[in-house]
């Protein structure tokens, strides 16, 4: 029997995804055995400041990809949101599992949708970018930062520290904790971020037995959107925590990329959408973002990050 080890958050919903990769990987490469190594990331440390406010990128994928360079690891399985575009020499992001529901929800104990919330009712959510989607269509919520588990999430919420709460729908679908929320609504006028729903297999270079069990668990369609939404974010210049939204969706044999970028205020908001032929897409994200860039999208970034958090601008690390 031949051994691999998989590198992996120590949080519930990383650890769903690996053994989930640890039995998809076991069932089609029968000789082979896989192990867990577990690894707390430096964003699962840091949890008394929002993410954006910390600097730096890879905050759920760095230790991960430390120890498949140092050896101990032979792939790594990602959330593929949190996934920088920038990928250390000696390893691959290799393949791309096909992503599921890719839908934000609203969470509540006392509400039963986003209308429903009254004036000034406090929402929680960690990311810039539904705090800029949810701004715009509520200017008069309160959107307070959200951070821990996905556990640890809903507790706050059940104690009342938050009317309602955003999370991805997918990862609570997994950990089957959705039956315990009295109210859940998808909000489809939301834009998800680059990746959401599909997770993200990364290994060690130069390991052609490695590469084949890696290339198994990719799901082509998921791998050409993922690959034009990575493609913009790093064009634009934007890191996982940015106000930033893409989405490519791919119907027969044409795809649609979707993107929206603001302040996370919920103003001065640019969104574009582009159109192409699956065969001829290679370009399509790159130059979604050139077209925004020409409109201004960089500077409406940089002043975003400047009014991003900005209470708790002092406490910048």
């Amino acid at each position: 029997m031949t051994n691999i080890t998989i590198a992996t958050r120590a949080s519930n919903l990383a650890l769903w995804q690996a053994y989930h990769i640890k039995d998809r990987i076991e069932k089609s490469f029968p000789e082979i055995t896989v192990s867990l190594n577990e690894i707390t990331s430096r964003g699962d440390k840091i949890l008394d400041k929002p993410l954006a406010l910390v600097g730096g990128k890879g905050h759920f994928t760095k230790e991960l990809e430390d120890e498949m360079l140092a050896g101990n690891a032979d792939i790594a399985v990602h959330s593929l949101k949190d996934v920088p575009t920038y990928i250390p020499d000696g390893l691959e992001l290799i393949a791309i599992t096909k992503r599921e529901d890719q839908s934000d929800v609203l969470l509540s104990h006392k509400y039963k949708n986003l209308d429903e919330l009254p004036q000034g009712a406090v929402v929680g959510t960690t990311s810039l970018r539904r705090r800029m989607q949810l701004l715009q269509k509520r200017p008069d919520l309160t959107v307070r930062d959200l951070r821990g588990n996905v556990n640890t999430r809903l507790r706050k919420l059940s104690e009342g520290q938050y009317d309602a709460i955003v999370l991805a729908y997918i990862g609570l679908e997994r950990l089957d904790l959705l039956k315990d929320i009295p109210f859940v609504e998808k909000l489809s006028f939301m834009i998800p971020p680059m990746g959401q729903a599909a997770l993200g297999i990364e290994i060690v270079s130069g390991n052609e037995m490695i590469k084949e069990i890696a290339k198994s668990l990719n799901d082509q369609p998921s791998y050409i959107c993922s690959k034009l939404e990575r493609d913009f974010v790093s064009k634009i210049g934007a890191g996982c925590s940015a106000p930033v939204a893409v989405n490519a969706l791919i119907d027969g044999e044409d795809i649609t990329i979707k993107a929206m970028l603001g302040y996370p205020n919920g103003k001065n908001i640019m969104e574009k959408e582009v159109n192409g032929k699956l065969d001829f897409c290679q370009m399509l994200g790159a130059e979604l973002a050139h077209d925004m860039i020409l409109d201004g999208a960089l500077e409406i970034l940089s002043k975003a990050e400047e009014i991003a958090f900005k209470d708790e601008m002092p406490e910048r690390l």
